[in-house]
């Protein structure tokens, strides 16, 4: 094998691994939330700001993820879906995944900061969270799912703060609108997951079981999920606004949403809490996309 092939070849290692252990897909998802929340905010979008946010936030996440395996990596090596992950499969040293996390906690943070203290202040929170509360308690109780969802709601309400450098009513309505999604969308996962993660001894489901009383609390918390979701119609919410054929837009693809939960509630089965799991993730960001879309057709008619 030539320098060069081998070179590309660990090149190409180290890319595979990065990928996995920041958990791109995720990392990307609460990028785009975030960016969401930023335009929703901007009177005038500035590019410069769009891309730090954009790279702080994918560091920040990643960063949590990270410690995240380093962490359960003796969990992880038990799991079927985790067992390959770069740590626990030996292709990265826990060294070295540490020393990742610390660059990737100081550069984002570094770079929210250099946005406004507040959304580095957030950022914190979040990875804080992440790491020191809701890693440990996946083993120990079902409501380390509603710690979990308080750093999982922070990145679209991140956005409003990066562009205002405050947080009130409106960025709260964000961080509440995502906060009630992540229940439906991680008992999903939770569930069609449920005997993987049993073999790690963690705790997603509400009644510790995939049954009716789960399936209920998912469908109870989609719909506090879509009423947040039209709060902004009210006008009681600052700047941020909805227009009504936007509230309506947005109660389809909640009603979608909905529908998929009472699925699940019916047939109680794996395939049916996949469909759920979907269905958050195109609901979600098909909210984002309603309300900035709704936000500029506004300002130019």
């Amino acid at each position: 094998m030539s320098n060069h092939t081998y070179t590309t070849s660990k090149a190409t290692t180290f890319l595979a691994d990065f990928k996995a252990v920041t958990k791109m897909g995720l990392s990307i998802s609460v990028v785009f939330s975030s960016l969401a929340g930023y335009l929703l905010a901007a009177d005038v979008v500035d590019f410069q700001t769009l891309v730090l946010l954009a790279i702080g936030g994918y560091f920040m996440v990643g960063a949590s993820n990270v410690f995240n395996q380093i962490i359960e990596r003796d969990l992880d090596v038990l799991m079927d879906r985790t067992k390959n992950r770069p740590i626990p499969a030996g292709r990265m040293t826990v060294t070295y995944a540490f020393i990742l996390a610390i660059i990737l906690t100081v550069a984002g943070l570094s770079i929210l900061y250099s946005i406004n203290e507040r959304t580095a202040m957030f950022g914190a929170i979040s990875i804080c969270l992440y790491t020191s509360a809701y890693t440990p308690l996946k083993t120990k109780t079902p409501l380390s799912v509603f710690v979990g969802a308080i750093p999982g709601a922070i990145p679209f309400m991140l956005g409003w703060v990066a562009a205002t450098g405050k947080f009130g009513i409106e960025a709260g309505v964000l961080f509440m609108l995502q906060f009630f999604w992540q229940f439906p969308h991680f008992w999903a996962i939770g569930w069609f997951l449920h005997e993987d993660y049993q073999k790690a001894g963690f705790n997603m489901l509400p009644t510790g079981k995939r049954d009716k009383g789960t399936a209920l609390q998912a469908i109870i918390y989609t719909a506090w999920t879509i009423l947040i979701s039209i709060v902004p119609v009210f006008g009681f919410t600052g700047r941020l606004q909805l227009s009504v054929v936007a509230m309506i837009l947005t109660l389809a693809a909640g009603f979608w949403f909905l529908y998929y939960g009472f699925r699940l509630f019916k047939n109680l089965t794996d395939k049916a809490a996949r469909q759920l799991m979907l269905s958050s993730v195109v609901y979600i960001t098909l909210i984002q996309i309603i309300y900035v879309s709704d936000k500029f057709i506004r300002l130019w008619i």
